[in-house]
């Protein structure tokens, strides 16, 4: 009865963790993945292992051990081996955190190529790692035992993770666990991949455009996001922060997601919502009138200043937009809003600002939009938050915004997915998600788009114009409280946070991007002159190596229809082919039989029976130019050639030449395309 009872208490069943799912960017190429790591131990006394075979094999397996390990020498591990032997030990751990190579190589090894009965015993445990390490290191996040996960591991842990196995393990000398069957009693199910937006090329260049300007101005952190127009698609997601005082390049890391996770004032980029609000609800023109005055208004105990003295005292509101003017914003929401101050906060949160972007990634920031109700709105709230203070939001919100613009007035959700797999197969594919169909009227967007595009001809963001394409965007230069409080402060408790935000090309936006560094501090701090030139970079870059930026060089012609009368295939996957692409098609070919095109008519795909079986069967090698190697093979092969192919696509030459004669038997190269 106490045997029962103690073998009872010494074998429990452990649970067998699943390979976890991989993560891949939009591409496939892979961001995130489990590789197996295996705990090797061995059963010296297996029944398999005969005294004989053990002692001629002994000093061999010891020798190649340390070869193998080099954390012992060949003595020492046939010591280990030969006391394990006389002791009758049946678990003896060899190493542990052995990678699947060295575990192939350990199988071929004296005694344990013998298999299950070899006396090799192996754990398998997984190790997550990202490939690309930094690149959108804090947005793919992390997975290990015992953390929580964060990033997209963490949003999407429960499908990623698979369903645990389950193995029978019995407790040894030591408190050591081996497992007592060499199969688990449940299989693992691994789990799910997920298939990301992000582009690791576009990737790369904006995490590399960062990390220069952030090193070139001494920068504490930064961010840059680029988001695809209609779809919001996130394409490229870079945090970066320096570890300590040391500026180097090295010295920056992905430790912390600033684009989704910290809300601050935004500063002059929150221009825009301002402008918006005013130019939808009272219709005003561009070419309003501004006084600026010499660039100061006080408002009770506050004077706001413009960064430098204005050009004229009467701006029109185009021009106070580029050159950024904080009166001009000042004094329009004033003098718009001042008696009903609450209409603008309903304004703002309109556009959704007030509200958190509703991600998957977890730990976004809340975002704030002062009520006229609350404890601390004073009387210079509302001219302080016209120019983007007394307020926070998230540099992913402000994108959010001009995005909208891009997309004449459509808000859409940013996302990071693309798809979900389970064994090849999707199970979710996700779609763009609209916020609201039209956060404004299309004559505002108009407007809005006319300021942007400004600002980056004429204003604060000259130095970004582009050769290729326009942009339009807005810069913006903050003074913000340390710690991401509300209000700057004193001298010496705030930093500068230098932005710019946009879009491109102008006159077809497909890409909207934003750009944030703070607290430079090599004394330049405004946003065209530090945030400007990453954003610049990524958009040049974006710009040369996307097809979605080149104009058709077939001029809207479809080429398909004018494709060469080479093209021979089966006439019922010709047909299949030109149903599925729309293209005009005639055929009085039988089903199987093989056609190529009639060059002579140019309107549309005309199929004719070209005679290759029946000139086959009559001994003759027929013309085999624009066969696939599949065709090729099938017909030269049924007609009892030996074929040899190289290369890859559709015949091009062919060693025996058309009209030849053939006897069954004879060899014939194919060169392809």
């Amino acid at each position: 009865m106490w045997k029962a009872k103690a073998e009872a208490f010494n074998t429990q069943v452990h649970e067998i963790e699943a390979v976890r799912g991989n993560i891949f960017d939009i591409n496939g190429n892979l961001l995130a993945t489990s590789l197996p790591y295996y705990e090797i131990a061995v059963d010296i006394n297996a029944p398999s292992i005969d005294k004989k075979l053990f002692e001629e094999k002994i000093d061999s397996l010891g020798f190649m051990l340390a070869d193998l390990f080099k954390d012992k020498t060949a003595k020492q591990y046939t010591k280990l081996l030969r006391k394990a032997r006389k002791s009758g030990d049946r678990y003896v751990v060899l190493k542990r955190n052995v990678p699947y190579k060295d575990l192939q190589t350990l199988k071929t090894f004296p005694i344990f190529k013998k298999g299950k009965r070899g006396g090799l015993v192996t754990l398998q445990t997984n190790k997550r790692e990202r490939p690309f390490k930094m690149l959108a290191a804090r947005t793919i996040g992390m997975s290990r035992a015992g953390v929580k996960p964060v990033g997209l591991e963490g949003a999407y842990d429960t499908l990623l993770m698979g369903i645990s196995g389950q193995r029978l393990m019995q407790k040894i000398a030591g408190g050591v666990w081996r497992p007592i069957n060499d199969e688990n009693e449940v299989e693992p199910k691994d789990g799910s991949d997920l298939f990301t937006t992000l582009d690791i090329n576009i990737q790369d260049v904006a995490e590399n455009a960062l990390l220069k300007t952030l090193v070139k101005n001494n920068a504490s952190h930064g961010c840059a996001i680029l988001m695809e127009v209609k779809t919001g698609e996130i394409k490229a997601i870079a945090n970066l922060t320096r570890n300590g005082k040391d500026t180097s390049s090295y010295n920056y890391s992905e430790s912390l997601n600033y684009a989704i996770g910290y809300a601050t004032e935004p500063g002059s980029t929150f221009k825009l919502a301002s402008y918006l609000a005013v130019m939808d609800e009272f219709d005003v023109s561009l070419e309003e009138k501004i006084n600026v005055g010499n660039g100061e208004v006080t408002y009770y105990n506050k004077t706001i200043k413009d960064h430098d003295p204005p050009e004229t005292p009467i701006l029109t509101l185009q021009r106070a937009f580029e050159v950024s003017s904080n009166v001009a914003a000042a004094k329009t929401i004033v003098k718009y809003y001042s008696k009903n101050p609450q209409q603008y906060i309903n304004k703002l949160k309109s556009f959704h600002l007030n509200q958190k972007l509703g991600l998957s990634i977890p730990g976004e920031a809340n975002p704030l939009i002062k009520e006229t109700k609350s404890k601390d709105w004073s009387g210079i709230t509302l001219a302080q938050m016209s120019y983007g203070y007394e307020s926070l939001i998230t540099p992913l919100q402000t994108l959010t915004l001009y995005n909208t613009i891009a997309n004449d007035g459509k808000m859409v959700k940013p996302r990071f997915e693309k798809e979900i797999k389970r064994n090849g197969k999707i199970v979710k594919t996700f779609t763009t998600e609209v916020i609201s169909e039209q956060i404004v009227k299309k004559s505002t967007v108009q407007k809005a788009k006319q300021m942007l595009e400004g600002v980056v001809k004429n204003g604060t963001g000259k130095g970004l114009k582009i050769t290729a394409f326009n942009v339009g965007g807005k810069t913006g230069t903050a003074q913000i409280a340390k710690a991401g409080k509300k209000g700057y402060g004193e001298i010496g408790n705030r930093d500068y946070q230098a932005s710019f935000v946009g879009y491109f090309p102008a006159d077809k936006p497909l890409y909207t991007c934003i750009v944030i560094i703070n607290s430079p501090s090599n004394g330049i701090y405004y946003g065209g002159l530090v945030a400007g030139p990453v954003f610049k970079e990524i958009a040049e870059k974006v710009y040369s190596s996307s097809v979605d930026f080149l104009e058709p060089i077939n001029n809207k012609q479809n080429l398909l229809t004018k494709a060469p009368g080479s093209i021979k295939t089966q006439n019922n996957e010709m047909v299949i082919a030109s149903k599925a692409l729309k293209l005009p098609t005639t055929s009085n070919a039988t089903e199987n039989s093989y056609v190529s095109r009639n060059q002579a008519d140019s309107t549309h795909i005309s199929l004719q029976t070209n005679n290759l079986e029946s000139q086959l069967k009559k001994g003759i090698v027929p013309n085999l130019n624009g066969l696939s190697a599949k065709d090729a093979l099938f017909l030269l092969e049924n007609s009892g050639f030996h074929v040899k192919l190289y290369g890859m696509g559709s015949v091009k030459k062919q060693s025996i030449e058309a009209g030849q004669k053939f006897n069954k038997g004879d060899k014939i190269t194919l060169i392809l395309s």
